[in-house]
Order: C-alpha cells, then sequence, then structure tokens
C-alpha cells in the first residue's frame, strides 16, 4: 500500500481528521505531476485498497486546490435509489458529508466532463471595487492591470455588476453620466464551477467574460476570452503537432518501404488488419519498421538509428497519454520535445524537397 495513504487510513480508523493537501501535493505522494488515465487508474485501485476517498474527487478538482481523505462506507442498494432521487435538482453535495459511498472505483474516469473548476483562473482571487468607489480608483485599475472587466461588489459572494471600458464610454456620453462604480456597472454574467467549459464558451464569447461562482457561493474567479483562448491552445496543440509528425512520417515511409515491408511490421500479437498503407499502421509499429538496422538504411537517414528510434518511441509515449485527454495537458517538457521533434521532421522534410526539385 502506498505509505501516504497507510498514514491516512490509520489516521481515519483512529477517528482523527487528516490535514487537507492540494491535488498536486496528492499527487507527489504516486511520483506524478499529472493526472492521466493510467495514473489516475493506479491511484484509485491504491485508495481502494486503503478503504479511502477524495473529497473533491482528485480528478476533478482544480490542481492546487485543496482536497480532503476520508474514509469509504459500502454502498447500501436499498438506499442508493432514493439518495439518487432526493439529491435530483438541488444545490446538495452529497460528497461533502462525512463518509463517502463509491459504486465501481475500479473506474478510472469517474467525472468525465470538463469543467470549470479545473481552469487556473477559475481558482484565483478576482479584483473588483465597492459600488461606491470613485471612477477615477475604477479606470486606475483597469489601465494598470490590463483589465476590460471590472466586477462591482460588496463582498466575496454578491455581486452588483460589471464595469467595462464599453459601459463607461456610452455613460460618459450622457450629461449625468456619475462619478462612482455603480454609476457605471452594467448587469454581470456568471457560472457555477462544476458546469462543463462549454457551457461557458457562448457567455465569454457574448460577453467576453463570465463569473465563476463556486459550490459555497463565492466567486472565486474570473475566465475572459483571452484565458479561453489560452486554454484551447494548451488543449489543441498537441493534438496538431502530433498530428503533425505523424504525416511527415508517413509522407516518409511511403516513399522507402513497400506494403510487404509495412506489413511486417505489423505487431505480431495484434489483429490481421489488412496494410494498405502507413496510415494503417499504429504509432508504434513505426518504431518497430524503423529500429530494424536493414530497414533503416532503406529509410535513408544518415543519423544515429537508436537515437531516432528513442525518440519517436518517447513520442509514442507522449502520443498514448494526449489521446487519453489528460485534463491537466501535457507537462511543459513533453510539449517541448513535440515541439523539437516537429521541426527536426520539418526540416528533413524541407531537404529532400530541395534535393528533387
Amino acid at each position: 500500500m502506498n505509505p501516504f495513504l497507510a498514514r491516512i487510513a490509520e489516521e481515519v480508523a483512529n477517528g482523527k481528521s487528516p490535514t487537507p493537501v492540494t491535488t498536486r501535493e496528492f499527487l507527489s505522494w504516486f511520483d506524478a505531476q499529472r493526472r492521466g488515465y493510467w495514473i489516475v487508474r493506479s491511484i484509485r485501485r491504491d485508495l481502494e485498497k486503503a478503504g479511502l476517498q477524495t473529497v473533491p474527487d482528485f480528478e476533478s478538482n482544480f490542481i492546487d486546490s485543496p482536497l480532503e481523505l476520508r474514509r469509504v462506507m459500502a454502498i447500501n442498494p436499498e438506499t442508493t435509489a432514493s439518495t439518487a432521487n432526493a439529491e435530483v435538482g438541488t444545490n446538495n453535495r452529497p460528497e461533502l458529508s462525512t463518509e463517502i459511498s463509491v459504486a465501481n472505483p475500479e473506474w478510472a474516469r469517474k467525472d468525465p466532463t470538463y469543467r470549470i473548476s479545473k481552469l487556473g483562473p477559475a481558482n484565483q482571487p478576482i479584483v473588483s471595487v465597492k459600488p461606491d468607489a470613485p471612477l477615477t480608483e475604477v479606470t486606475a485599475l483597469l489601465l494598470l492591470r490590463n483589465f476590460s472587466q471590472l466586477p462591482v461588489m460588496t463582498n466575496e459572494r454578491d455581486v452588483k455588476g460589471v464595469i467595462t471600458w464599453t459601459s463607461i464610454g456610452s455613460r460618459l456620453a450622457l450629461a449625468n453620466a456619475g462619478t462612482h462604480a455603480r454609476d457605471f456597472m452594467e448587469a454581470h454574467h456568471e457560472i457555477r464551477s462544476h458546469f462543463s467549459i462549454f457551457d461557458a464558451i457562448p457567455i465569454i464569447v457574448t460577453h467576453q467574460y463570465v463569473l465563476i461562482r463556486g459550490e459555497d457561493n463565492r466567486i472565486t474567479g474570473i475566465i475572459t476570452a483571452s484565458d479561453l483562448s489560452e486554454q484551447f491552445r494548451l488543449l489543441a496543440e498537441p493534438f496538431l503537432l502530433l498530428g503533425e509528425i505523424e504525416n511527415h512520417l508517413r509522407s516518409m515511409i511511403a516513399d522507402r518501404f513497400s506494403i510487404a515491408d509495412l506489413t511486417d511490421a505489423r505487431d505480431p500479437n495484434g489483429d490481421e488488419r489488412q496494410i494498405q498503407s502507413p496510415a494503417n499502421l499504429a504509432f508504434g509499429e513505426y518504431v518497430r519498421l524503423l529500429e530494424k538496422p536493414d530497414r533503416w538504411k532503406q529509410f535513408g537517414l544518415a543519423i544515429d538509428r537508436a537515437s531516432f528510434c528513442k525518440d519517436l518511441d518517447n513520442i509514442r509515449q507522449i502520443r498514448n497519454d494526449v489521446m487519453h485527454f489528460d485534463p491537466d495537458g501535457v507537462p511543459p517538457k513533453e510539449l517541448e520535445n513535440l515541439r523539437d521533434f516537429t521541426r527536426f521532421l520539418n526540416q528533413i522534410q524541407s531537404i529532400i524537397s530541395s534535393n528533387s526539385a
């Protein structure tokens, strides 16, 4: 059993409440930095062995937000249906009760939805002003922080509105615009933290922002159009780079190998699928093809075969994680590996094209 979980299980058995830890620290107990499919599966198995459950669930929680470990209760089949029915249509969170019930801890992806709560900006303190703040303070904050919108709040739960450059400009066009924040604010837009990121997109596209309200009714963050663009860049770039790498490899392989060569590279433990082009090979089969010395000579690159195949196999492993859609994205080092390998293949392709011209 994982030593950290063993200690927590002993504390819980003795009636103690373990100190909350961040999701990032919790992952470090398993020598992990992110929540890939296999990591999640392994952690859930260890939690099951220890009779523990994280609250909130470690997979859906923001990576730097706290979570607690609690004892798991066995499910009572007679009460499951009635409990579920009682929770429909309410804001109650059954996972906040002292003891948690789970039906199938073996299943790795308990929460497949990509929720707003997983985004960094949804979990960062926001800057706001009081309704009676002078307009000079409002404009100073907008300019100094490079903000496009500024919430008007009396406390962390009570939002009165939002001030934007548009709301300021439109009201200054009036003769009696006012001099305080309350005179320049407009209705705000918010969404609950447990909603899907796709529920937020239409609001952000229309209004350029959305406020995030957490389960305890506090405003926990704000997501702007630029935040959304950055998030989708982080999610999309690995897919695009892998697609480019694979297309380069297919092109280079197709020009140098016969159908018989490609068929010979097929995984012998796999299916008997028909191989008609490099597109029919799995990524690991590219490695299988090129790691053979005689095939490498056919490939025609005057570089070290072992080094190339090692890097290619590393790309394969990154690809496996990306295709399982890790909610934490690709680590910077692995993303840089993808970029470097893409640049390398682009250079090779450019040289080949210039030589054949």
